[in-house]
């Protein structure tokens, strides 16, 4: 299910943050945790949360780019379609987590950049792209923070790559299981870790086809790190995966 942008906020909009009451929530949010209460105050006065069930698509790649958003509770794929029509899933953003930032300081014409849907159910929060803008011009530690924020996603998005072109298919999969186990290792025990992907999403992440990471997982399940239900990756034992590399290269 699509959702429109005006119709998000006339049909899904819950609440405009209120001064003052809601500084301990943004704060939870990876690029707002360490603003000053000057700047949170101003974030205050423009956010807005949305809630989405499952599997929504919150913004689609061939919209024009009206906004910022995080993840304040859930997780959000965001994927691209190739030639073929096929998704592809670019990255999975967790609680805390930005998305759609790449569409601040564009032409007024420009695309998201992927599409974005629900992975679990959850709490979104929005900014409007040109209130931000403005915000952003004015409060220099906002910036330097929205900066940082993007600069770090840029490196891990570089590794992602790296890790891509040079890895076989057994060292990307233990990769990729580790790099999202502690994405989504929120109570940080290290056992039992969900990851809300089929075998088949995570391929796509991972950059192979389903039947290659298929025979990896076999072979982690046999070792009891891993195992596979409900359309879930489960991680038994995330201390033991991430030791795999080291022992087996």
């Amino acid at each position: 299910m699509k959702v429109n942008q005006s119709e998000s906020v006339k049909d899904l909009h819950l609440s405009v943050y209120q001064e003052g009451k809601h500084i301990d929530l943004l704060r939870k949010i990876v690029i707002f945790k360490d603003l000053s209460p000057k700047s949170l105050q101003v974030i205050e006065k423009r956010i807005q949360t949305f809630t989405f069930k499952k599997g929504t698509r919150i913004i689609s790649e061939d919209e024009v780019a009206r906004g910022v958003y995080f993840v304040r509770l859930g997780a959000v794929k965001l994927t691209k379609q190739d030639e073929n029509g096929n998704e592809i899933i670019v990255c999975v953003k967790q609680k805390g987590d930005v998305f759609a930032e790449a569409g601040l300081f564009t032409q007024k014409t420009a695309k998201y950049p992927a599409t974005a849907t629900m992975l679990q159910d959850g709490e979104i929060l929005f900014l409007d792209k040109l209130e931000l803008e403005k915000d952003l011009y004015n409060e220099p530690e906002l910036a330097m923070q929205m900066i940082r924020y993007m600069s770090d996603s840029l490196r891990e998005m570089t590794s992602q790559l790296r890790d891509v072109a040079l890895l076989d298919v057994y060292a990307k999969t233990v990769k990729t299981l580790e790099r999202l186990g502690e994405k989504f290792n929120e109570g940080r025990t290290r056992w039992d870790i969900e990851i809300p992907l089929t075998v088949q999403e995570f391929a796509t992440v991972v950059g192979t086809t389903r039947e290659s990471v298929s025979r990896v997982f076999s072979k982690l399940k046999k070792e009891g790190l891993i195992d596979l239900k409900s359309r879930k990756i489960i991680i038994l034992d995330w201390c033991s995966l991430c030791t795999l590399l080291h022992k087996d290269y």
